[in-house]
């Protein structure tokens, strides 16, 4: 029988997500790849159990992440929420989210009325659990109207469904929108997850940082390493077949290798810090008080803890982030 190791909350220093009571760790676990039904139970058990034992209490998921079929992430964390967990339900934050394909038909996709509250009754038996602390939207539908999507959302809240909400995939304009009408509505609105990166700066650039810090919302960073590149692995060159997510695609616009001359240098400077290159890509996102937490995907124990590590040192000089600047922009 599991047991939670004692001390799993001495480590860790918690973030506030914007404005609001909620805290997380500042490194949170996320279940899109390589957590569902097609992968082993007991590697991806020990894992999820591993991180909870270090202090990483919220776990992200989505009804849309799954293989060979959409929900099996969800069903998969629900099978240990409804075991291991159980005792420990109250500690955990679980996060999932709605808007892409989950079944055939108009409202197996996207954020209607219908899609949301049908939709978190699903997620909500596939995890076994009464409720979600968090509910996202998972994209902007512009195929309905922000309004629908946001009364839904607060509806999922005044029902009891879910404890807070976020939005995901939202761009500053979009978001901007979005915050209003919840405000209006009293929505404890208190998350956007985008993707961002060292390589990755749009969230800075198109303002929406800037947005979300002044309406009191958190951002949390999924793809936090650029899917891995952002590591000692590929400092030696990129393979012509590694994939990239969607939001990075311009990461590779000068070629593989300019980008592996940027992972050398970022590296240099990890090192003089006492740092891996991915313990100071993460740390130079959580160096910003809106970034509430980032989001890592991983099924190693050993590479879970390597990132935890990263919190040792959320510190940086003027001239290192002067320096992490000129790189990053040759």
């Amino acid at each position: 029988m599991y047991k939670a190791n004692d001390d799993r909350y001495g480590h860790l220093p918690l973030r506030h997500a914007g404005n609001s009571g909620l805290v997380l760790p500042p490194v949170s676990l996320g279940l899109w790849r390589h957590y569902s039904a097609a992968d082993p139970f007991a590697d991806r058990r020990k894992v999820i159990l591993a991180a909870f034992d270090h202090g990483m209490y919220h776990f992200d998921v989505a009804d849309h992440y799954g293989t060979p079929y959409y929900g099996s992430s969800e069903q998969l964390l629900g099978q240990i929420l409804a075991s291991d967990l159980k005792p420990y339900r109250d500690e955990v934050v679980v996060s999932t989210k709605i808007g892409y394909e989950i079944h055939d038909g108009p409202f197996g996709n996207g954020t209607s009325r219908k899609s949301i509250l049908q939709g978190i009754d699903g997620s909500l038996q596939r995890l076994q659990t009464d409720y979600v602390d968090v509910l996202y939207a998972h994209r902007f539908d512009d195929e309905t109207p922000l309004a629908e999507t946001v009364r839904a959302l607060d509806d999922v809240v005044r029902e009891g469904k879910a404890l807070y909400i976020g939005i995901s995939n939202f761009e500053t304009a979009q978001a901007q929108a979005a915050i209003k009408l919840f405000k209006q509505l009293g929505t404890p609105l208190v998350l956007n997850q985008m993707s961002y990166n060292m390589f990755n700066r749009s969230v800075e650039t198109t303002g929406l940082l800037d947005t979300l810090d002044k309406a009191g919302v958190g951002l949390i960073a999924y793809g936090p390493l650029s899917e891995g590149l952002l590591s000692d692995r590929y400092l030696h060159g990129i393979p012509a077949d590694f994939e990239i997510h969607r939001t990075n695609t311009g990461t590779l616009a000068q070629g593989r290798d300019v980008v592996v001359a940027k992972l050398n240098a970022l590296n240099a400077i990890a090192a003089k810090r006492g740092q891996t290159l991915s313990q100071m890509a993460l740390a130079w996102l959580l160096r910003k008080p809106v970034v509430t937490s980032v989001i890592i995907g991983t099924t190693s124990v050993q590479h879970l803890e390597d990132n935890l590590k990263a919190t040792d040192n959320l510190q940086f000089a003027d001239d290192e982030l002067a320096e992490i600047d000129a790189i990053l922009k040759k």
